[in-house]
This record gives structure tokens, C-alpha cells and sequence, in this order.
């Protein structure tokens, strides 16, 4: 599904494998480590193979040594992806109790960045925390789709949310109808 344009940038859901998405840049719900995990995290790092780690490990030995933080975003090669990059940020674990919107909303943003000061025209997102990290797939679809509508998009063209799954796809869809 292509959504209305932001600007000159077309929003596209794709349902499927992010690690299969042609783009300038994907990004990564990593984990702070940057070293690999589970979910979107460990199917990057397997795909993509080894350079991803290794510059990850560049990473930590250098200006993240605690770890990159959440609502940052970093990037590395994409190793053998299809995608010169892969934009690493660190989504926030759901909380019942604490509004951390701001932080999930700030994956987005910054990733926008990276992405843009590397010059890509084009970026493949998954759902960012609605995994593990246990964020309501409703308001995680809503946040995406708003902040994303609501940055400055100088070089982007073509900004896709790739889902796993049909429900997932459902509710981005719900979302960008409703204009997040």
C-alpha cells in the first residue's frame, strides 16, 4: 500500500522480509550492545554477514563503549544486504508506567538523519519496539507514521514500513489512512 506523499517522499507498506527490501538504507531495531540479537536485529546481522558486526564492534570500541543509547541512531555497511547501509537505533522497551513515546518517536527521527546526512533516497523501517520490547502494535504504528509525516525529508523519496506480518500490516494501514 503507497500512502500520501510527505512532501516529495512517497510512505509504502510492504508486507515482508526487511532484510530482502532493495533501498539506499535499512534500518535495524538493534539493541543497545549493537551486537546482534533476536527479531529484525538477528536477521540483519545474519544476512548481512560479518562487516556489520565488525564495524558494530569499531562502534563500541570507539564512541559508544556503554552502548548506543535509546532513540539514537548510528550507521554501518550493509555487508552483502541490498542496501548500502544498515541505521542502527535503539528502540524503548514499553513501559506501563512511564510515557516513552518520546524516545520511540526519536528512533524514527534520528534514523530520518542518519539516513539523509548519508544522502539516501530511500529507507526500509520495521516496527521499531513492537516486538520484545513489548510496544502496543497500534500506537507503535501511529508514532511511526507521524513522525515520519512530520519530518523535514530533504533527499527521501521513497520511505517503506516493511511488516512481518498481516496484522502488523493491518494496523500501519489503519494508521497511515488515519494520517497517524
Amino acid at each position: 500500500m503507497t500512502g500520501p506523499s510527505a512532501g516529495g517522499t512517497t510512505l509504502t507498506l510492504v508486507r515482508g522480509d526487511i532484510t530482502a527490501q532493495h533501498v539506499d538504507a535499512i534500518v535495524n531495531a538493534a539493541n543497545s550492545s549493537l551486537l546482534g540479537g533476536g527479531g529484525v536485529d538477528g536477521a540483519i546481522h545474519r544476512k548481512g554477514g560479518g562487516a556489520i558486526l565488525a564495524e558494530c564492534r569499531a562502534l563500541r570500541a570507539s564512541r559508544y563503549g556503554r552502548g548506543l543509547p535509546t532513540g539514537q541512531a548510528v550507521a554501518t555497511t550493509a555487508g552483502r544486504l541490498d542496501a548500502r547501509w544498515v541505521i542502527h537505533t535503539v528502540g524503548p522497551v514499553h513501559s506501563a508506567d512511564e510515557d516513552r513515546s518520546a524516545l520511540l518517536s526519536s528512533c524514527y527521527r534520528e534514523s530520518l538523519r542518519v539516513a539523509q546526512e548519508l544522502g539516501a533516497t530511500s529507507v526500509a523501517f520495521p516496527a521499531i519496539s513492537t516486538g520484545v520490547y513489548g510496544w502496543p502494535m497500534d500506537d507503535g504504528a501511529r508514532i511511526a507514521v507521524r513522525t515520519v509525516r512530520g519530518a523535514a525529508l530533504t533527499t527521501l523519496t521513497d520511505v517503506r514500513f516493511v511488516l512481518f506480518d498481516e496484522d502488523a500490516y493491518r494496523r500501519f494501514e489503519t494508521a497511515l489512512a488515519a494520517g497517524g
